[in-house]
């Protein structure tokens, strides 16, 4: 238990923090599951949109490294390539 107020204060940033970065984790997860799960190209070119839509705020925001972004990005298109063909 923390006995000073300051640790008090760190507690709750760091809860907000975690609910805040798993929130916005689960998002790029949903979005890119989304994307592997589409048939066909056509339908799966908004969906890869709207991915690299949310990896490049939760990049922005600090929630996952930039480099990570766009190793899950060049995952993305990776996959859009093996539908087209």
């Amino acid at each position: 238990m923390a006995h000073h107020k300051s640790a008090e204060k760190r507690i709750r940033q760091s809860q907000k923090r975690r609910l805040y970065n798993r929130a916005n984790k689960k998002l790029v997860k949903q979005a890119i599951r989304a994307v592997r799960e589409a048939k066909t190209h056509e339908e799966a070119m908004p969906l890869v949109n709207k991915a690299y839509s949310i990896l490049d705020k939760v990049a922005a925001r600090g929630v996952i490294h930039k480099n990570n972004a766009a190793n899950h990005k060049q995952a993305v298109a990776r996959l859009m390539k093996k539908l087209q063909a």
